[in-house]
């Protein structure tokens, strides 16, 4: 009998969303990141396999670099829904940005020399492999925080999904610059791009919040969601940071009283879009859940553990992780200043960490890098994120729960306020 057909292979996706539902139910109520399981039955998938000898391995990487992408949007784009600017907020933004751009500068340099002693002559090879082991992985801290406290949620939230974006956009910046020859050529490239991102971000962002409300046809959200797949898409290719686009139209389409003010309040409809962003809240949620599973059952599946007994792998791993966490606990008790657990050992790398390695050009890649100190690490910060998350203080969540509510008592009463007036 033939063990692969439609059938069964009906069956085992079906199976797989069905078990990533329960984990993610056992995970709020232990704190265990689901990714964690769902690698683990990844792993369980590959030695099924081996077992009847099936072999997969022909586009399974291409799979895994397809859902990645897709996840990756998805993921940013239900995190930018659910995020609410307010001037209450500014001091939030601000320190999460800042901990996320010298946490990722910090960590990169210091993983850069780390790896130019041991496997690179140059520098700039060094720090294109540092880079993506330096990015906090949003597709795993943003569905693992939801027993935090607000504040803190919002907190790694922010830092997460700004930790993505400058790590993506160091990344490309690094690979695209590689032909210039002078650090002013350099410093334009990267303004130049910065600044015609953030213009097409906003340009684009506008008018698809315009253009959504004037849709009437009932199928809207799925082609608004390929419009924005293909913008990452061809934004990548010109090495721009099409995830910024993605942010941006996430918080303007979930924040439209504040972005369509003035003469611009006449061109939206509240009702239309109040609507619409009720709708797309479960597209992309349901959506982010179904790839997130399927990225990292398919990455469990792809993992070689043979590396893993290697001495100097274990070494260069532990170094990487007494420095990320290092540098974390500087940066936290300096910019955050109030109680800083479990944010401290929530620092987890994942879906970019992956992508981007897969997208190291092969005149960089060397064969004396070990892959198995990227599983490491993986494996590594999220069992810590799981003890942090699992043995966190419930008592100060609590009271900075009810200050958090609080703050938000009275937003909303000078609000209603200032309306009445």
């Amino acid at each position: 009998m033939d063990i692969l057909n439609a059938y069964s292979e009906t069956i085992a996706i079906s199976l797989i969303i069905i078990l990533s539902y329960f984990f993610n139910q056992f995970s709020k109520k232990t704190n265990i990141p689901s990714v964690l399981l769902l690698i683990a039955l990844g792993v369980g998938v590959q030695q099924l396999l081996a077992y009847y000898q099936i072999n997969l391995a022909g586009g399974i990487m291409e799979a895994l670099e397809l859902l990645g992408v897709v996840g990756l949007i998805m993921i940013v784009l239900e995190a930018a829904l659910d995020l609410k600017l307010t001037k209450k907020k500014r001091p939030l933004l601000i320190k999460s940005f800042t901990v996320a751009l010298l946490s990722l500068l910090i960590t990169s340099l210091g993983i850069a020399y780390l790896f130019q002693h041991f496997f690179f002559d140059s520098f700039y090879t060094s720090l294109i492999y540092a880079i993506p082991l330096s990015i906090l992985s949003s597709a795993i801290i943003i569905p693992s925080v939801g027993n935090l406290s607000d504040s803190k949620k919002e907190f790694m939230i922010y830092e997460s999904t700004f930790s993505d974006i400058l790590g993506i956009m160091f990344f490309y910046f690094l690979v695209g610059s590689a032909d210039t020859t002078t650090t002013s050529e350099v410093v334009w490239e990267v303004s130049s791009s910065i600044l015609i991102t953030i213009a097409l971000s906003i340009i684009i962002s506008y008018s698809l919040v315009l253009l959504l409300q004037k849709l009437t046809t009932k199928v809207k959200l799925f082609f608004l969601i390929a419009v924005l797949v293909l913008l990452y898409s061809t934004g990548k290719m010109f090495h721009l940071s099409s995830l910024l686009i993605i942010m941006v139209f996430g918080l303007v389409l979930s924040n439209h009283t504040i972005f369509f003010r003035g003469k611009l309040k006449k061109l939206i409809d509240e009702t239309a879009l109040k609507n619409i962003l009720e709708d797309f809240h479960i597209v992309t949620m349901e959506s982010a859940f179904v790839v997130r599973t399927f990225f990292f059952v398919i990455f469990g599946m792809t993992l070689d553990f043979s590396g893993l007994t290697e001495v100097s792998s274990l070494i260069i791993s532990l170094a990487i992780l007494v420095l990320t966490y290092v540098v974390r606990y500087i940066l936290l008790k300096s910019v955050v200043i109030k109680n800083i657990s479990p944010q401290l050992w929530i620092a987890p790398r994942g879906l970019i960490t992956v992508l981007l390695f897969f997208s190291i050009p092969a005149e960089y890649q060397g064969s004396a890098f070990n892959d198995a100190i990227l599983l490491i690490v993986i494996i590594a910060t999220s069992v810590v994120m799981t003890i942090g998350l699992v043995f966190k203080k419930e008592d100060f969540d609590e009271k900075e729960e009810l200050e958090f509510s609080n703050w938000e008592k009275l937003d909303s009463e000078i609000e209603e306020l200032s309306k009445t007036k």
